[in-house]
C-alpha cells in the first residue's frame, strides 16, 4: 500500500541497494493506494507484480506487503534457479514461514524486533519507569535487524554489521522518503 510508512521501507531499501551497487535499478510497484489497504492482503497480486519484476530483470524482490508478500515469494521459484533470483521478506523471518520449496529463495528478512520493544516496555513497567508515548526502536537499541536463516548472507554479515554501526554512529543517514 503506497503510504508514508511503506515509502520509508522503499527509501531505505533503495539507499542500501545503491550503496551496494551504484548502478542498480530499483523497480517500485504498489498494489493499492489509501484509502484502499487491500494491498496488504492480496497474495495473487503480489505474485503477479513480483513475476513482472523478475521478468523485467530483477534478481531480488523485496516486498513490504503483509500477506501479499507470500505471493511475491511464490513467484521466485517460477522466475529462476535458487541463488539466481532472490526474495527478501519483512517484519519477521520469512524463511521460517514459507515452504521448504521456497526457502532457498529467501535471501534474508528485515526484522522488526517486537520482542525488544515488548521486553523494554515490561522492564520499564516493572521498574516503575514506564512512560506513555512514542518510543523509537531503531538500530541503536536493536529494534530492527536482519535474519540469517538459510545462511545466504553469512559471508557478508560483517559488512552488514559495519553498515549498521555506521548508521548508529551517524556516519550514514538512511533516507525516509524516496
Amino acid at each position: 500500500v503506497e503510504n508514508d510508512l511503506i515509502k520509508k521501507f522503499e527509501a531505505g531499501y533503495t539507499a542500501g541497494a545503491e550503496a551496494a551497487n551504484p548502478d542498480v535499478e530499483v523497480l517500485v510497484n504498489y498494489i493499492t493506494q489509501p484509502p484502499d489497504f487491500g494491498g496488504f492482503n492480496d497474495p495473487a497480486r503480489g505474485k503477479e507484480i513480483a513475476a513482472a519484476q523478475y521478468e523485467a530483470g530483477a534478481d531480488v524482490v523485496y516486498s513490504a506487503a503483509g500477506l501479499s508478500g507470500l505471493g511475491a515469494f511464490e513467484a521466485a521459484p517460477e522466475a529462476g534457479a535458487a541463488g539466481e533470483v532472490w526474495a527478501i521478506g519483512v517484519d519477521s523471518d520469512q524463511y521460517e514461514l514459507v515452504s521448504a520449496e521456497i526457502q532457498p529463495y529467501i535471501l534474508t528478512s528485515m526484522l522488526k524486533r517486537v520482542d525488544v520493544a515488548t521486553y523494554s516496555a515490561i522492564e520499564d513497567f516493572c521498574s516503575g519507569n514506564f512512560a506513555a508515548g512514542v518510543q523509537t526502536f531503531d538500530l541503536s537499541v536493536d529494534g530492527v535487524g536482519y535474519s540469517t536463516s538459510g545462511g545466504f548472507v553469512d559471508d557478508i554479515t560483517a559488512d552488514l554489521d559495519a553498515f549498521a554501526e555506521q548508521i548508529v554512529a551517524g556516519e550514514i543517514e538512511v533516507p525516509t522518503t524516496p
